[in-house]
């Protein structure tokens, strides 16, 4: 539902029509009977002409409302299919409406299945043949139709059904499925796959999003419920399900018929161009024959039914298409008509203007239209964007009408005879618009996640107190008779070191520079405290430095700007994406930093291409509103240039005069640039380290933004140093910092991390090949022909000059410039600045261009003998592309991945599974982190950081703040300190009570040390108790031992809480160490006094006892995890009552 209010400020109103009355407008439409009367009859023809835009779903979505039959929609290709999909998704609420694909990652290579594709086919296919509504919407294209599909009466035959309170025998179940052809595994993550643990079946179907866990009493279904194939958690329950074997794959062709073959008679086809499908399904079995042929020698070793058959048997033909199509009603509504008998309905409609970001043309658009009494729609995804248009249209004194609508549809179009006028706001601010089609899970990308932080025997780790080793697997030891599970570490020399359970947070996978070997240590020597107590000093030096900084920074006095105005909100609201909750963020910490007179000093870390120039253009611009100048700081003198034009193009619409000084102005140009400044007439200034001379006077500088700081020299630093203390200042970065790292550094630097990608950013579309001269020529001419330009990478210079001649052989015509680091600068500079002015159509280069170059107009590149660069290096190369609105390409050549290393392999999988920004890119983010952390807290600590380990580096930086804070400055941190007071930041428990997850309640090691390492992560009993619900989901019933482990963490809690560093319970005794420190704050507290209060009056209870080193409070008769906590639990009740 759209929210509407009667009447804006400045008489800016609006129209009250909300969505269900517009929708009301088509079902009224006197051509709607028209449509209905004729698919009332069979086999008619009807074409509607004349629609634009969106309309078609609109109609679609009336005529199925008012019809109630089954509708499949044709459309010229995937994209248009996936945008037609979602139009109809918004405006259909409550309903599935499935998409249909084909199932190859690209059309017609039939080689090359997409499993996420073939899982979308048996959804829509499960659905049709066991349908469980009355009508089904199936949004497809002609490619889809080029494949036959399983027969109706062979898929009834071939499903499983269960539901809720049937009988089911589990063996029967596993030889069913394994006919079936799923296979059985561990832990279930892909369509195919199930698995048995105790009375638990996992099992995933070809015919749903979600894998099913059914849970059994006996041989009785006593839940069904759908799950995460990533976290494995259970999402809802359902009553009844079919399980689907793999339609693809599982039957032959002659199991196999037309699409149209398994519809219900009713159904209405829509197509929206025959004539174009008949081409490509023409076009789609001539690729079909070929590929097959070029593959025929290695069919018999394919697991690919497609190459295992001839196509003609496999594939349908045009002319089959056609006469399967004949069958139903058919509605062609785009502009062409196929068959001559068919009914014409003619729509007047027009596409929505182009504006092109002006809103001059937009207002005079809107009230145009409401003179030809029309009404004004505005449909857009995102409540802010609406907000946008009041604030914009208010400022500007425009009085307009218009009825917000908070939907998203793909394309505005007017319609004069319906008296619509129907806008977009992307396609008013030029935005891309994204559409949303379910990728299915793969295996591939499920295990990436999982091994990211699994460990596997062999893998280094740091332990906090010995140092780095290599883990060894879990071993079960005997302590006083009972069994006890341990993790083991191999360091130096063979020595054995085994850790608890309960100490599993003091290891950490090593994670140091990508592909990094560390030293293993040695235990029993101060190797390790040595280097630990030296790392800690050169950090507490780093950060006092940091603090002492903040502090001089929080006494002075800067300048207050002014809340935003209509030109800041008409600015942000014409960024070409949406802007992202971090990129959020950081606009409203800016702003409030910029607003206070304090003067700002904040870094803005964040990955190439999620949005930091943008975040620094909308401060500058804050500036410039208030007549003040602004100077962007960059290493590079092509950098400078670059920011000119990126700022030049997104400021094109406001008045704001931009310069910069480079080497490449001559002296005369310079001179001119510098009065200017000094005038005040230059608002922004951009330049490398010159900007910060005495030469360059600014009249009214309010705002200092540095770009890539760690890049500068000493010099240049200790300058910024002297301007930051009472000017704003903004640092961007592009080695992103980790979110817990900005937690352990608040109060030294205002920091913003940038992490989430933006959300209407096409994913760059990623493919490894073999290197091969017929594809680069393809890729290089698709690109150049669509105006556009193309990266080519490769690791050495001295065959880039080879390259150069090979391009030139394949394609002539093309302009060929060489980039690397072994140019003079001069060159190097030249070389860029004329790719980025497009006197080049491919930059050949080294990976030189893997920072700071960022040219929307190249959008394809092709990275060689990709193996070579590691993880976050390809991964900073490929966001060089699809920087734009223009689909991107990423080519990676590599020799056949059976002749690389496990971890090249791994690297280049990675790669091609997460083409999109975001999640995957956790694991790049690991190395860039690294960097991120040496840059933040200088190059020096890159190399402790090699050396240690970087979950433990974090660890002694929390410990050297948090040391920094209780000392040095602990009048600066009072008010936190007086908030948090932790006395104990970890305490150890030795027992020889049995705490272990059984072997036949989860029997795979890496998993029991996954679950063992959460267990240890919680903090709390809420978080105790959800991950108690999580392993009960997943295993059944929790044996005692794991009750025994849940009570050892709370005794650890408790523990922590009334100051002990150290638990010992064995024997049926319990000892309790206090802190060894005596002369620690924790004997001052009321909480010390409270313990002491308790053991006087209750002497039976427990004893205390002072040794050399340790004050110790001990229990006799401790014979469980749970004694223990109640002991622990009655003095903590004592002391906070």
């Amino acid at each position: 539902m759209s929210y509407i209010l009667n009447l804006m400020p400045n008489g800016l109103s609006l129209a009250l029509m909300n969505f269900d009355e517009l929708l009301v407008k088509f079902k009224n439409d006197p051509r709607t009977a028209k449509i209905l009367d004729t698919i009332a009859e069979s086999q008619k023809h009807l074409h509607l002409q004349g629609l634009t835009g969106s309309a078609g779903a609109f109609i679609a979505e009336t005529i199925f409302r008012k019809s109630r039959n089954s509708h499949v929609f044709v459309l010229e290709d995937s994209i248009s299919a996936a945008y037609f999909h979602n139009d109809l998704v918004n405006l259909i609420e409550n309903k599935d409406i499935f998409f249909f694909p084909d199932s190859f990652k690209k059309s017609g290579h039939i080689h090359e299945l997409n499993a996420g594709n073939v899982q979308l086919r048996t959804e829509a296919i499960n659905r049709i043949t066991n349908p469980t509504t009355k009508a089904e919407l199936i949004v497809t294209y002609p490619e889809a139709l080029f494949e036959k599909v399983v027969k109706k009466q062979v898929l009834h035959k071939n499903t499983l059904k269960v539901g809720l309170k049937e009988k089911l025998d589990v063996d029967f179940a596993i030889e069913l499925l394994v006919e079936y052809g799923f296979d059985r595994t561990d832990f279930v993550f892909e369509p195919g796959q199930f698995s048995v643990r105790g009375d638990i079946i996992d099992v995933y179907s070809f015919a749903n999003e979600f894998p099913y866990r059914i849970e059994l009493f006996d041989d009785e279904v006593e839940s069904i419920r759908t799950f995460d194939p990533i976290s494995q958690y259970s999402q809802k329950k359902i009553e009844r399900i079919t399980i689907v074997p793999n339609v693809q794959t599982h039957f032959s062709s002659d199991e196999k018929t037309s699409f149209f073959d398994i519809l219900t008679p009713r159904t209405c086809i829509w197509v929206k161009d025959i004539n174009y499908m008949v081409e490509v399904l023409d076009a789609n079995m001539q690729t079909a024959l070929g590929i097959q042929s070029d593959f025929s020698d290695s069919i018999e070793h394919s697991e690919n039914p497609f190459l295992q058959e001839d196509p003609r048997a496999a594939f349908e033909t045009p002319t089959q298409v056609l006469q399967a199509m004949k069958k139903f009603n058919i509605v062609e509504f785009g502009e062409k008509k196929y068959f001559k008998d068919s009914y014409t309905i003619q729509y007047n409609q027009t596409p929505q203007t182009a504006f092109n970001k002006n809103f001059d043309l937009l207002i005079a658009d809107l009230n145009k239209h409401e003179n030809n009494k029309l009404e004004n729609i505005m449909f857009a995804e995102n409540p802010k964007q609406i907000e946008r248009f009041y604030h914009i249209f208010e400022d500007l004194k425009a009085e307009v009408n218009f009825c917000p609508i908070n939907k998203s549809i793909h394309a505005g179009f007017i319609d004069s005879d319906l008296g619509l006028a129907i806008y977009t706001d992307h396609q008013i601010f030029n935005r891309y618009h994204k559409y949303k089609i379910r990728q299915g899970y793969s295996k591939d990308k499920a295990l990436i996640l999982k091994t990211l932080n699994e460990l596997q025997p062999g893998d280094f780790v740091t332990h906090i107190d010995h140092g780095v080793g290599t883990y060894s697997g879990l071993e079960k030891i005997e302590v006083a008779g009972k069994l006890q599970e341990m993790v083991r570490i191999i360091y130096a020399n063979s020595d054995l070191l085994y850790v608890g359970i309960n100490s599993l947070h003091k290891i950490a996978k090593f994670s140091g520079k990508d592909g990094q070997q560390p030293r293993l240590n040695k235990l029993g020597t101060d190797t390790w405290d040595k280097l630990k107590s030296k790392t800690k000093r050169q950090i507490k030096d780093i950060a006092a430095d940091l603090i002492k900084l903040y502090a001089k920074r929080k006494a002075q006095k800067g300048h207050a700007f002014p809340p935003d105005n209509y030109l800041q909100n008409e600015l942000e609201a014409s960024f070409i994406y949406e802007d992202t909750p971090d990129q959020e963020t950081a606009t409203l910490d800016f702003k409030k930093d910029m607003e206070s007179e304090m003067p700002m000093d904040r870094l803005i870390c964040g990955d190439v291409g999620f949005g930091k120039t943008e975040v620094a253009m909308r401060a500058a611009f804050k500036a410039v509103c208030d007549s003040k100048q602004v100077a962007v700081l960059v290493p590079t003198t092509i950098l400078a240039f670059q920011h000119f034009e990126t700022f030049k193009e997104r400021f094109a619409d406001f008045p704001v005069n931009i310069d910069y000084i480079n080497r490449f102005k001559s002296a005369g140009q310079k001179t001119k640039t510098i009065k200017e400044v000094a005038e005040g007439k230059i608002d922004i200034l951009i330049g490398t380290h010159g900007i910060v001379s005495k030469k360059i006077k600014f009249k009214d500088l309010g705002l200092l933004i540095v770009d890539e700081e760690q890049k500068f020299g000493v010099g240049v630093k200790d300058k910024l140093k002297e301007m930051k203390a009472n000017v704003d200042t903004l640092t961007l970065t592009a080695t992103p910092i980790p979110r817990t790292m900005q937690f352990s550094l608040m109060g030294a630097r205002d920091l913003s991390v940038i992490k989430t990608a933006p959300p209407n950013r096409q994913p760059v579309t990623t493919e490894i090949h073999a290197f091969n001269p017929e594809l680069v020529k393809e890729a290089i001419e698709f690109e150049v022909y669509r105006g556009g330009q193309v990266f080519f990478v490769h690791h050495k210079v001295k065959d880039l000059a080879d390259l150069k001649t090979m391009i030139h052989r394949l394609l002539p015509d093309i302009d060929v410039g060489i980039a690397h680091g072994q140019l003079e600068g001069h060159e190097l500079e030249r070389a860029m600045k004329d790719f980025v002015n497009r006197k080049f159509d491919v930059l050949l280069s080294t990976n030189i261009i893997e920072t700071g170059l960022d040219i929307p107009n190249a959008n394809t590149i092709i990275i060689n003998n990709a193996h070579m660069f590691g993880l976050s290096d390809l991964h900073q190369l490929r966001g060089r592309v699809g920087r734009s609105n223009k689909k991107a390409f990423c080519y990676l050549f590599a020799p056949p991945m059976s002749t690389l290393s496990r971890e090249s392999r791994m690297r280049l999988k990675t790669i091609e599974e997460f083409a999109e920004l975001g999640s995957g890119f956790n694991i790049a983010m690991r190395d860039l982190d690294i960097r991120g952390a040496g840059n933040l807290l200088g190059g020096e600590q890159s190399g402790f950081i090699s050396e240690i380990g970087f979950e433990t580096y974090h660890k002694i930086l929390d410990e050297a703040i948090t040391e920094l804070k209780e000392t040095e400055f602990k009048e600066l941190y009072k008010e936190e300190l007086k908030e948090k007071r932790n006395f104990v930041r970890d305490c150890q428990i030795d027992t020889d009570l049995e705490m272990l997850i059984p072997d036949n309640y989860i029997n795979t090691v890496s998993e029991r040390l996954v679950i063992y390492t959460d267990l240890n992560n919680s903090k709390n009993e809420e978080e105790l108790a959800i991950f108690s619900e999580h392993l009960q989901d997943r295993f059944g019933e929790l044996p005692k031992q794991v009750l025994e482990l849940f009570n050892g963490m709370r005794l650890k809690w408790l523990a922590t809480s009334l100051g002990m560093e150290r638990v010992i319970a064995k024997n049926g005794k319990m000892s309790c160490y206090f802190i060894q420190n005596q002369q620690s704050a924790f004997y001052q507290t009321d909480i010390f006094g409270k313990i002491i209060q308790f053991v006087q009056e209750h002497p039976k209870h427990a004893q205390l006892k002072q040794t050399n080193k340790y004050l110790i409070l001990s229990f006799q008769d401790v014979k469980s995890m749970q004694q223990a906590k109640e002991r622990l639990g009655e003095i903590e009740e004592f002391v906070y009552l």
